[in-house]
């Protein structure tokens, strides 16, 4: 049933956000954005490659879980095949075990006590909530980009956004789907933390806790759907993200200082610093500080031809590698 639920239900709804998440990204591979470290205006990049990480990241936790055998026993009450062999002792019981579990595409695990010992599916979880982690920081980066106006919410038709403030959209998908992952979190966080533990020969505590496990699934399942739906009503604000980088031409100090590094300059760090740090310049002065730099002609024309929009690496490119 874990297997059935995981290949049927999970595998599926999670392969549906990243595509969601990998079409987005392609589509705006090369649309200009101001990045943010520590919350502070920070060296540009694209809207697609911020979502290509996303992609990437989720792909390479799902295929963990798509390739995480789920082990099964056939070997009696305590593991030993002793009612088997008491019965029929010709019988070669453990390649019988064997063929039986694997029959249902399972690992046999030959070594256990009255239970499986829940090893293979705690690690299918603990890769669940991982996943889910990376769908959390998705979600709470998209709250940000929506309140930062970087992404426009579409008016839908009878949504109501608030009780009492009917100018708001709010991104309710996203909100809901941080919910449903903290509560699946919570549960999954229970099973890996507690059904490895069996005392002795095997209690009963795995029991009450495996008839969750389509709760906890069905929480994911929920956050998911939510996640691609408030994809779905959003569209990029190029005139916002665009604007903003225009008016934030001292994050080209980054590129500066590295061609000063480049031709020797010595504090070229420091230099750049002294001109930029905590100061929001125009676009007119960091031309003329460039203007006044013996360096090499090649590297001062490319700086001179540099804006904060177009100063994106490769970020394009990287969404193409996805």
């Amino acid at each position: 049933m874990i297997k059935q639920l995981v290949r049927d239900v999970y595998v599926p709804n999670a392969n549906e956000l990243i595509q969601t998440l990998e079409e987005k990204a392609k589509q705006y591979a090369s649309i200009p954005m101001l990045s943010h470290t520590h919350g502070q205006n920070a060296t540009p990049t694209t809207v697609g490659k911020e979502l290509a990480i996303f992609t990437y990241r989720c792909k390479k936790i799902l295929n963990k879980i798509e390739n995480e055998k789920i082990s099964g026993k056939f070997n009696g009450t305590v593991g030993n095949f002793n009612a088997h062999m008491i019965s029929y002792p010709n019988v070669d019981w453990v390649k019988v075990s064997k063929e039986f579990v694997e029959s249902f595409e399972l690992e046999c695990n030959l070594f256990t006590t009255q239970i499986e010992s829940h090893d293979n599916i705690c690690i299918i979880f603990s890769e669940m909530k991982l996943l889910n982690n990376i769908i959390l920081d998705f979600d709470s980066d998209m709250w940000m980009y929506i309140s930062r106006n970087y992404f426009t919410q579409n008016n839908v038709k009878g949504e109501i956004g608030s009780s009492v403030m009917p100018h708001k959209i709010n991104p309710i998908n996203f909100e809901n789907s941080m919910a449903n992952i903290k509560m699946a979190n919570g549960v999954l966080g229970a099973f890996i933390e507690n059904l490895q533990i069996s005392r002795m020969q095997r209690d009963l505590s795995d029991s009450s806790m495996l008839r969750n496990i389509g709760m906890a699934v069905g929480y994911v399942t929920i956050a998911i759907k939510q996640s691609i739906k408030g994809i779905s009503k959003l569209s990029v604000n190029e005139k916002v993200l665009r604007e903003e980088l225009q008016n934030t031409p001292e994050i080209l100090a980054e590129a500066v200082q590295t061609i000063l590094r480049k031709n020797g300059y010595e504090n070229a760090y420091e230099t750049l610093k002294g001109i930029t740090r905590g100061k929001n310049i125009s676009m007119k002065e960091m031309r003329n500080f460039i203007e006044t730099l013996e360096i090499n002609e090649k590297d001062k024309e490319n700086l001179l031809k540099l804006e904060p929009e177009n100063y994106i690496g490769l970020a394009s490119r990287l969404v193409e590698m996805i």
